[in-house]
Parts: structure tokens; C-alpha cells; sequence
């Protein structure tokens, strides 16, 4: 026997969870009620049924023969009135007459507070405002869920017209109507009937919400209780949400199974034009249209095909109406979900308040929800490290008098440094590079080390809380279990592959199989286009450092001599801008190359197809954007030589030089220009540049340009046009989007010691960037397919890999790069500070520069003018029995430096693994929560068959046996 879920519960007190809480009925949690106002459409005025068959299906395809659901079909050409009932078809074939308002079995929340429902507004003002055109077909009665876009000029007309018959015959409905813009364009809207919707929901195993009562499952309310009383004591939190702002999304407070037609009586089924959501009625026909053929071959199947041939111009789900409203949303309330996260979300002026998560992945799903949540998250984590980056620097700023090197820098008027090259340039004072020696001191101080340090843990730290949000995140938004449930093979893998086949292991269904040698062979050859793009790269590079060994030459024999005493400065800034301008062209050949390279290995699903895409651009664009960076830190003045014995690239330029204070202000130099200059980039043509495409396509919709009727007001277009109108979203998804913040993550963290404002900027960049990204999603671009997806993907595994590779740059740079080790081999060895127990930074440096400077007997390039010069290096003097040769000294800090990198590295990542291992993936009242809904969900799902059962036995007056079906 069964225990009931009633005793279950009088055993133990139970806290409401989110998704444990009573199931809500939709039509009674959206802005204004919403989903009960866009289930009961207006009737439509009376047409000529000749008329509406006309203008329903275009002469370019003839009128099909009936198919399956053709009584739907002709109910939906009928003028037909329908106020609060809906019309449908049932499997026996019979026509039936079903009230909308079902007796809910649970209970009905009583706050009306979580509502947008401020004055009532009836369906006729939603239907009669400028916004909610074009969302249904003429009949006002079946919604759009999704819009085909052809030319009329198309040759392809006997292919559109057999995918067209084949998607008829799939269930699907299907209405065309002329643009009203263009007399070129023709529109195709699909509608899903309940039939075909429970059959392919089945089919994808898509979870929805169960009809049985919800029970309470967190058993902590009592301890928590107290918490929330002195919680509401507590100043409200400025960067919330008001409650009153956003509707209750229903869908998270109720269990949910994989549907099912034979146990459809278990699912809460209160509105049946409201119980798939719009996005999942929008990724049900994406399903059907990347699987419906459009000739007999096995190969010519899927709408990405027909896109790439031209037979259509585009494929999207409408938007659920205008995003701006002539009333004030506080009083009017908010006209759809997109009115909603513009007014809630994509202002400028919301730019310190949280994300409304629940809402975004229910307009554009779970995948731009993940990336949304992931980039707020990030964002808030880069607060304490830009914080502590700040204090570093201004440190650095408030010392940057009183440091002893830069005072003698400033003060050696009498040191004559030797000439920067060997032509037409002359010897130089070392006071002449008094502020490059200050400014290096911002960056280059005593708290750069513990930077490091500390950016290394909060990188894990970082990755570690967010493992624990997403698993937050997956809990909430169901996904739990969907990776195992609906990873599908792409079309153009199943058309490629469809002669071989194999059992798969998990499913026991025979499907397409790549073999294993064709599968390493297009393996080795993108293999090969990756390394040969990458050595592309490394060739741009080296154009740019021969750039600068001429720049400098130049430069440093300049006729102007502000130009020639700031010869460091230009030589840096003119690389800097010559590098950002081949870094930005190369972006474009590599995102070709990437795509051309990701097709040719056939991945098995679209997972695979993005993480391999994603993997090819990080490498691409990481090695394009980092090469030089690199190559200042680690490469830039180590081959010089010294005077009188330089090395020379072809034997005719020079090789770069470090300054006297160090190389780690030309590496900042880089770092800052280049993060910043691309930061501008990428927003103006993530924004400006669909801005000034929707303009010009307004400016030619009002002209007339597109051979149509000449509109002045774009309300009076139907949504299907304003659609057409936007902006496709980015071919590759969400790819461009990740890329750049973790691009900009690994600036962040990679070379963080030599930039500690590259968090600070990073910030402000993040800061702007979600409030871009709002507007363009919901303003500027088409509505996008709402995939589903449990991670940010291969991204994770990415970022992972740069905070190991920040850790190993990082000991790098303080050891190589910046003159710390130097510093402090002199202060410990070498300096005045050497035999005594205390040391005082400036004390100890008192004869740094001198120390760290070999004399030149200039006599041995023929210069009369000065008998010796100084440069930079620990070598012997020229009157020394070893002339020229390494100073113990160079091999003390050599010495220190490879030590201070073993030591770095074990110390940091020995605490970035403790770290790890200490912060669970996932918390654990969220495990345990897991498994006691799991197991409340087993019972009351017994329990629902049960009463099924009897009610059944009662009606035919059969016995039925308490057994599962």
C-alpha cells in the first residue's frame, strides 16, 4: 500500500519553494491577464469565403487537396464568432465544443500584488492598439507561431510549393499574405493546432506543467521565518525589481513531466491556447521545418537548406507585438512581454538593477536566458576585482613621487645614455625619460604581485559560484534532465551519413553513422586550415614588430623634438594602432574560415556544430588578438644585444630596445589601447550598425523603395512586416556575443599584472553591454528561435583554461617583464639595505639605476663626442679583465626570477584548487530538494492514474486494476 501524499504531509511541516508553490492558472499571471485576453480573440468581420481562400494561399502554388485536419482548416476560413470557447478535433473525428475555463485542480494564488494588473483593459483595446496587429490569422482566431519570407521572383517555386504541401501534411496550417512594403515579398504564417502540438511535444519530450496538486517540499519555513521578519526590517535593495514590476511566471511553480497524449488528464490543461507557450509553439515548428523534405531525395530535407538555395529568404517566430506604448506602463500596465522587458529591462536607466531572468528566457529561451544570467553574473563578480585594481593603481599614483627609482631617473642629468640606433640618432640623457619612468611606477609597484594573486583566486572563485548558479538555474527553468532527452542529429549530418547506420547505444533506434576514417580525415584537414590560419596570424605579427624597428629608427631620428624625445611613446602608439587595424580585418577572413572548416567536419548535432565553431573563432581570434601582446611581454628588448654587437633583423634594423625602467609600460600601453578601441568597435556594430540598417530600411519603406506602397506610419504595418524589416540576429548565435566577454576575460585576467585597470574597464564595458544587448534583442532584431540549453557550453571549459594560463602569464610577467625581481634581488643582495635587518623600499633602491646600467667604451663605433654611454643590462664594464661579459649580478636575477615563478605558480594553484574543493558545484538544500520533489512527483503521479482509474470505472462501470497503465 501506498502512503497518501496528505499524511506525507501531516508528518511534516513543508516550506513552499518556488516551484513547489500551488500551480497558477496562466491566464491569471501575465502583465494585465494577459494569456486569457490573447486566447479569446475578437471576432473578425464577415468575408467572403471566396475571398479569404484567395488571399489565404498565393496562385503561385495551387490549392492543395485535403489533408489530415482539413475540418480545422476550413473552421479557421470561416467567419466563424468565438468568445470564450474553443473549436477543435478529437481523434474519433467528431466535432466538440469545449468550454476554455476549465475548474482548476489547484489552487489559485490570492496576491494580487504579483500582477501587472493595475485599470482592466478589455481584449478589444489590446486588439484595436497599433501593437497587436498582425499576431493572429484573418480569421483573429488561431496565433502566428512562426513566419516564412519568400520572393515571388524566386525560381524555386516547385520546391517552396512541396515543402509547403509536406508541412499540410504534417498537421501544421499554413496562411499567405503580401508585404505591404515590397510587392516582391510574400509572407507565410504557420499556425500549430493542438493536435499537432501534442503530438510533437510528445515527440520531443517536452516538459510541461502536471494538472495534479502541488505540494510543499522545502521543510525549512520555520527557521527561515525569523530570517525573512528581520530581512523586511532592512532598507530594500535598490537594485531589485519591484514586485510589482514583473508578473509570477507560472511555468517555475509547478512539477513538470514529459508530455504525454495518452496521460494528458495529469497535466494542468486550464487553456489550451495558452498551455504551450509561445516559445515552445516556436521551437515545435522550427522542429518540424528543419525535418520536412522539399523533393524526394533523402539529402534535400530541412529549412537551412531552402534558406541557402535562395527558396527562402528568411524563417522566424513573430514578435508578441510593438515594444512601446502611448500610456505610461505604472498606469496602464505593460501590452505584451515585449513592451514588458523594454520598459523592465532594455532602458538605459534600469542600468543598476537586476535582470528580470525568468522573463527573458521565457520570451527568447533558456539559451540567451543562460547567457544573459552568465554576463550579469560576471559582471557582478568584476566588481571587487575592479575595486582592487583601482586601489593598486592608486597607490602607484600616490607613490609615484616618492619612488626612488623614478627620482633617479629624474634626477640624472649627467648620465648619457648610448644612441637608439645606429644612423643619424645621437646619445641621449637618461632624465629625458622622466615621466615614462613615472608612469611605468603606476603599473609597475610594489602591490602588482599581490594583484596577481589575488585575480588568479578570483578567477576560480568566479567559475566556482557560477557552477552553483547555473545549477540554481537549471533547477528553475526544468532543465535538469533535457541534455539526455533532446540532444537531436542535425538535418545535414542525418542527409550526409543516411546510407550507414548503426545502433545507437543508448536509444536502441538505428541512425546515422559517421565512419571512423572519413571522420579523422576532415578531423586532420580542418586541423591543418587551423594551424595555417594561426601561422597567418603569426606572420601579421611579425609585420608589425619590422613595423616598429623602422618606427623606431625613425622616430628616434626625428627632425621635430618633442617626436624625438617622446620616441618610446610614438614608436608604442603607432605599433598599438597598426596592430588594432590588422587584428580587426583579420576577424572577418577567420570567421569565414571557421565556418567553412566547422561544415566541412560534419558535426553530429547542433551542439557539436557550435562548440566546434565556438572552439575555431577563440583560437583564431585569442592567437590574433594576444600574438603581439606576447610578444612585447616576453620577447620585446630580451635579443637586443648590447652596444657595438646589436642583433639585427636582416641584418639592417635594429631590434627593439626596453626602456631604462622596464618593458611593462609598452605592454600596458598595448593592453589599454587595444581593450578600449575594441570595446567601441564591438558596441557600434553590435548597436550602431543595426541602427543605421534599420534606418535606411525605414527611409526606403516610406519612399517606396521596395517596389510597394509607400507607408508614413510603421503602426499601420501588420507585425510580420516590422518583423521583415529588423535585423536577422548574428548567423552564428550566441557565438559573437560569449566571444567577446571571454575575450575580454582572459585581457581581464592574462596579463592583469600589467594593466590592473583591465577590470575596472572591463566593468564599465559589461555595465553598458547588457543594456545593449536588451535593446538590440528586443528593439532591433528579429525575434530569434528560443533554444534550450543546461551551460554556456564549451565556454566554460574555456574559461577554465585561461585562468590556468593567466596564472603561468602572470608569474611570467612580474618575474620577466616588470623589474620587481631586479629590484628585489638589489634590495636583499646588492643595496645598502643588504647587511641590515630592516628594509624600507626607498632606502634600499638608493642606487638602483646605477646598479642596473653597463658603461660603453664609445670609442668603438668612432664617436668623439662622449667616451662612454650607459645601457640597460648587467654586463662588465670595458676596463674589466672580462670585458662586456655577465656580471654575477644578471645571474643572481636570473636565478631569483626562475625561482619566483616555480614558487608563484605552486602557490597560486595550490590554492585555486583548495578553493575548488571546497565550493560544491551544487548547494546542497538544492540536492536535497531535488530528491524529495523527485520523490513527492513519483507519488503524486500514482496517485493522479489512481483516480483517473476510478473515475473511469464509475462512467463504463468496468474494474480496473491499481496498476500503471
Amino acid at each position: 500500500m501506498h502512503t497518501s501524499i496528505s499524511e506525507i504531509l501531516k508528518e511534516k511541516s513543508l516550506k513552499p519553494s518556488r516551484r513547489s508553490l500551488p500551480c497558477l492558472v496562466q491566464s491569471q499571471t501575465h502583465p494585465i491577464n494577459l494569456n486569457h485576453f490573447l486566447s479569446v480573440p475578437l471576432s473578425p468581420e464577415p468575408k467572403p469565403e471566396g475571398d479569404i481562400l484567395s488571399q489565404g494561399f498565393s496562385t503561385s502554388c495551387s490549392l492543395l487537396p485535403p489533408q489530415t485536419g482539413t475540418a480545422e482548416q476550413w473552421a479557421i476560413l470561416s467567419p466563424a464568432k468565438l468568445v470564450y470557447s474553443v473549436f477543435f478535433l478529437t481523434e474519433d473525428g467528431k466535432d466538440q465544443y469545449m468550454e476554455e475555463s476549465e475548474a482548476t485542480p489547484c489552487e489559485t494564488r490570492a496576491d494580487e500584488t504579483l500582477l501587472l494588473h493595475k485599470p482592466s483593459i478589455t481584449r478589444a483595446k489590446l486588439e484595436g492598439g497599433p501593437d497587436s496587429s498582425g499576431l493572429y490569422f484573418r480569421d483573429g482566431k488561431k496565433r502566428i507561431d512562426y513566419i516564412l519570407v519568400y520572393k515571388k521572383s524566386s525560381p524555386q517555386v516547385e520546391k517552396r510549393c512541396t515543402f509547403e504541401k509536406n508541412l499540410r501534411a504534417e498537421g501544421l496550417m499554413l496562411e499567405k499574405e503580401p508585404s505591404l512594403t515590397n510587392n516582391d515579398i510574400m509572407f507565410v504564417k504557420i499556425h500549430v493546432p493542438w493536435d499537432a502540438l501534442c503530438k510533437y511535444a510528445e515527440q520531443m519530450n517536452i516538459r510541461m506543467p502536471f494538472r495534479k496538486k502541488c505540494y510543499f517540499t522545502d521543510w525549512k519555513s520555520k527557521k527561515l521565518g525569523r530570517c525573512r521578519q528581520i530581512k523586511s526590517w532592512l532598507p530594500r535593495n535598490p537594485m531589485k525589481l519591484d514586485k510589482e514590476a514583473l508578473p509570477d511566471l507560472e511555468e517555475t511553480d509547478c512539477y513538470t513531466a514529459p508530455f504525454s497524449r495518452a496521460r494528458m488528464h495529469h497535466f494542468t490543461i486550464n487553456n489550451r491556447e495558452t498551455f504551450f507557450s509561445n516559445s515552445t509553439r516556436s521551437r515545435i515548428v522550427h522542429h518540424v521545418l528543419q525535418r520536412t523534405k522539399y523533393e524526394d531525395s533523402k539529402s534535400k530535407i530541412g529549412m537551412n537548406r531552402l534558406l541557402g538555395n535562395n527558396t527562402y529568404e528568411a524563417a522566424f517566430p513573430p514578435h508578441e507585438g510593438g515594444y512601446k506604448s502611448r500610456h505610461p506602463i505604472k498606469t496602464h500596465g505593460a501590452q505584451n512581454h515585449r513592451h514588458l522587458l523594454y520598459e523592465r529591462w532594455a532602458r538605459w536607466g534600469l542600468w543598476y538593477k537586476y535582470q528580470p531572468l525568468d522573463l527573458i528566457r521565457r520570451y527568447f529561451g533558456e539559451k540567451i536566458g543562460l547567457y544573459f544570467a552568465w554576463l550579469g553574473w560576471y559582471t557582478g563578480m568584476l566588481i571587487p576585482a575592479a575595486l582592487v585594481g583601482l586601489f593598486v593603481f592608486l597607490y602607484g599614483l600616490f607613490t609615484m613621487d616618492s619612488s626612488q627609482v623614478s627620482k633617479e631617473i629624474c634626477e640624472a642629468n649627467t648620465t648619457i645614455m648610448c644612441p637608439m640606433c645606429d644612423d643619424n640618432c645621437e646619445p641621449w640623457t637618461l632624465s629625458d625619460s622622466c615621466v615614462y619612468a613615472k608612469v611605468t611606477h603606476l603599473f609597475d609597484n610594489g602591490g602588482t604581485v599581490f594583484f596577481a594573486i589575488f585575480m588568479a583566486i578570483w578567477a576560480t572563485v568566479f567559475l566556482e559560484f557560477w557552477k552553483r548558479r547555473r545549477a540554481e538555474l537549471t533547477y528553475d527553468w526544468d532543465l535538469i534532465d533535457w541534455e539526455e532527452e533532446e540532444e537531436e542529429l542535425r538535418p545535414q549530418f542525418e542527409a550526409k551519413y543516411s546510407r550507414v547506420e548503426r545502433v545507437n547505444p543508448i536509444s536502441g533506434k538505428p541512425e546515422p553513422f559517421q565512419p571512423l576514417p572519413d571522420k579523422v580525415s576532415r578531423l586532420m584537414l580542418s586541423v591543418s586550415g587551423i594551424f595555417f590560419m594561426i601561422s597567418l596570424v603569426l606572420a601579421a605579427v611579425f609585420a608589425v614588430v619590422v613595423f616598429r624597428l623602422i618606427a623606431m629608427k625613425t622616430f628616434a631620428s626625428f627632425g621635430w623634438h618633442f617626436v624625438k624625445k617622446n620616441w618610446q611613446f610614438a614608436t608604442s602608439g603607432t605599433g598599438v594602432c597598426i596592430n588594432f587595424m590588422i587584428i580587426m580585418s583579420l576577424n572577418v577572413v577567420y570567421e569565414k574560415v571557421s565556418y567553412l572548416l566547422t561544415n566541412l567536419e560534419h558535426p553530429r548535432t547542433e551542439s557539436e556544430w557550435e562548440n566546434s565553431f565556438a572552439l575555431k573563432m577563440f583560437l583564431f581570434q585569442f592567437v590574433n588578438l594576444n600574438s603581439s601582446t606576447f610578444y612585447i611581454a616576453f620577447f620585446l628588448g630580451r635579443f637586443a644585444g648590447r652596444p657595438g654587437k646589436y642583433n639585427k633583423l636582416f641584418n639592417r634594423w635594429r631590434l627593439e630596445e626596453c626602456h631604462p625602467s622596464g618593458c611593462l609600460i609598452d605592454l600596458c600601453l598595448q593592453m589599454g589601447v587595444i581593450m578600449f578601441f575594441k570595446q567601441i568597435w564591438n558596441n557600434f556594430m553590435e548597436l550602431g550598425y543595426p541602427l543605421l540598417q534599420n534606418w535606411w530600411s525605414r527611409r526606403k519603406m516610406k519612399k517606396g523603395g521596395g517596389a510597394g506602397q509607400s507607408v508614413d506610419n510603421k503602426a499601420q504595418l501588420p507585425q510580420w512586416d516590422k518583423d521583415w524589416n529588423l535585423q536577422p540576429m548574428n548567423a552564428h548565435g550566441l557565438v559573437d556575443e560569449y566571444l567577446e566577454m571571454v575575450l575580454q576575460f582572459g585581457f581581464t585576467t592574462i596579463f592583469v599584472a600589467a594593466f590592473p585597470l583591465a577590470p575596472l574597464l572591463a566593468l564599465l564595458n559589461n555595465i553598458i553591454e547588457i543594456r545593449l544587448d536588451a535593446y538590440k534583442f528586443v528593439t532591433q532584431w528579429r525575434r530569434p528561435m528560443p533554444a534550450r540549453a543546461t551551460d554556456i557550453g564549451i565556454w566554460h571549459g574555456i574559461l577554465e583554461g585561461i585562468g590556468v594560463l593567466a596564472v603561468i602569464t602572470n608569474a611570467f610577467v612580474i618575474a620577466i617583464t616588470s623589474d620587481y625581481i631586479p629590484r628585489f634581488v638589489y634590495a636583499f643582495k646588492y643595496g645598502p639595505c643588504a647587511d641590515k635587518g630592516s628594509h624600507y623600499e626607498n632606502e634600499c633602491l638608493r642606487g638602483y639605476m646605477n646598479s642596473s646600467l653597463s658603461v660603453f667604451d664609445m670609442r668603438q663605433t668612432n664617436s668623439s663626442q662622449f667616451r662612454y654611454c650607459r645601457y640597460r643590462d648587467y654586463r662588465a664594464s670595458p676596463w674589466s679583465p672580462a670585458p662586456y661579459e655577465f656580471t654575477l649580478q644578471f645571474w643572481h636575477v636570473l636565478a631569483a626570477r626562475l625561482a619566483f615563478i616555480i614558487v608563484f605558480e605552486h602557490l597560486v594553484f595550490g590554492i585555486k584548487s583548495f578553493i575548488a574543493y571546497l565550493i560544491p558545484d551544487m548547494p546542497k538544500d538544492l540536492c536535497d530538494r531535488m530528491r524529495r520533489e523527485k520523490y513527492l512527483m513519483q507519488e503524486m503521479m500514482y496517485e493522479a492514474e489512481l483516480e483517473h482509474l476510478q473515475k473511469e470505472r464509475k462512467k463504463n462501470g468496468r474494474r480496473y486494476h491499481h496498476e500503471w497503465p
